[in-house]
């Protein structure tokens, strides 16, 4: 029973996989900033050629 609370105890204080798990919550954090920028972007460039084709009466 004291061998299975030491390796408790010994995982705890473990540091390598509190800084993956914080690495991976930083790589999710910018990737939904990165598509939430994506899809911003698209969608202003979606209506500013849809302007042009408004101005130049060009139907599609």
């Amino acid at each position: 029973m004291q061998k299975v609370l030491d390796l408790i105890r010994a995982l705890a204080r473990e540091e390598d996989g509190v800084t993956a798990i914080e690495y991976g919550l930083l790589a999710a954090l910018i990737a939904v900033a990165i598509v939430v920028g994506a899809t911003a972007v698209g969608t202003n460039l979606n209506a500013m050629f849809n302007s042009i084709a408004g101005a130049l009466n060009v139907t599609a």
